[in-house]
């Protein structure tokens, strides 16, 4: 199925969240002490301005199947997870960075009882930097404590500082998030052609003219929160031909006189997400709290020509030189002696601050 429930603490309101889809697997199940033995849960979030460690979720419950879920910031920019379930005991600290906090964290914990494995993973936003811990053992949820757990209760303390909370009943790859809709132009030798129609061995036209081969084709359904969310970018800023809708985290590639006064650099990363709020972006469109994504791997890290403007092809750097990271990402199945090794980004990547001024000049 998927996506079974995303929670958005704020949008919510203090409402009972939308769980029926869980309720109806629940159910699909058997009910009752139904259990899943495959799932992902993710919880994004800020890292509190605190000398010491404050909980950012907590959740407990005793009775014939006991349960407890800490999951706290850590002093230095770390997340520190402490899940027991009956006499099983898994614990984690981790630190995306290991430079001190930073802004927006996702941490996604995996468990599945078939494979015999879990495993939580820290990704830091507008980065590739991701930390995983990996477990060799697995125990299953009750859906009845899944539901608890994502809705306000007694049982549950949920700090401010996290955003929202999605449920799948997948395995959830983790690491490398396509950027784009579906629809998105992309140019090639034929011509502009949705990114979603593209294959393996397709040409595709970079910034600079040339022609690269398409390696790998990622589609992705993701909760349209946090770092996910969508933001439409609109025509004619950045020379876009028409609007185009991608991922908070995708990058646009900008240059220009201003680029190199003000930062002395020919060009600089800008994450969509740091132009909401300004002239040139909106939020984007949305299904049921879901955004479909697509994004192709290239031989190199080089921009694609999107609709007329330069964006970000999927950055991949030394994936295929860690077995763990590889292992968890959606090239889990690639072969890992043919994966491309991009090297570190050409060009910085701009803060929200110098993103919007960026981008309020390019207005005027």
């Amino acid at each position: 199925m998927g996506w079974l429930a995303i929670v958005d603490p704020g949008q919510d309101g203090g409402r009972k969240p939308d769980l029926r889809e869980l309720e109806a697997a629940q159910m699909q199940a058997g009910g009752g002490d139904a259990l899943l033995l495959c799932g992902t849960l993710v919880v994004e979030m800020s890292i509190p301005d605190s000398a010491r460690p404050e909980p950012l979720l907590l959740f407990a419950q005793d009775g014939d199947w006991p349960l407890q879920l800490g999951l706290q910031s850590v002093p230095g920019g770390g997340i520190n997870l402490v899940l027991a379930q009956s006499e099983a005991l898994s614990h984690a600290t981790l630190n995306a960075t290991g430079q001190g906090r930073t802004g927006q964290l996702r941490l996604t914990y995996v468990w599945d009882c078939r494979a015999g494995r879990s495993l939580v993973t820290l990704e830091q936003a507008d980065t590739d930097r991701v930390q995983i811990t990996e477990f060799q053992t697995a125990r299953p949820w009750r859906y009845q404590d899944l539901r608890m757990l994502l809705a306000p209760g007694p049982l549950r303390v949920l700090s401010p500082s996290v955003s929202y909370l999605a449920l799948s009943d997948q395995a959830e790859p983790v690491g490398l998030v396509p950027g784009f809709d579906p629809d998105t132009p992309v140019a090639t030798p034929q011509g502009y052609r949705h990114i979603k129609d593209l294959q393996r061995g397709d040409l595709v036209i970079s910034e600079e003219g040339n022609l690269l081969p398409v390696l790998h084709v990622l589609h992705r359904e993701v909760p349209a929160r946090g770092l996910f969310r969508p933001v439409r970018l609109r025509a004619p800023f950045f020379d876009l031909q028409q609007d185009i809708q991608v991922a908070a985290s995708q990058r646009l590639v900008l240059r220009g006189s201003e680029v190199e006064y003000m930062f002395g650099k020919p060009a600089v990363l800008v994450p969509a997400r740091h132009l909401l709020g300004t002239s040139v972006a909106l939020p984007g469109k949305e299904v049921d709290r879901r955004a479909s994504y697509t994004q192709v791997v290239l031989p190199e890290h080089a921009p694609l020509m999107v609709a007329g403007a330069a964006l970000e092809s999927l950055y991949l750097g030394s994936l295929r030189r860690d077995p763990i990271r590889l292992r968890a990402s959606q090239l889990a199945t690639a072969e890992r002696g043919l994966l491309p090794e991009h090297g570190a980004p050409r060009y910085p990547a701009l803060g929200a601050f110098d993103a919007a001024v960026l981008a309020e000049r390019r207005v005027a």
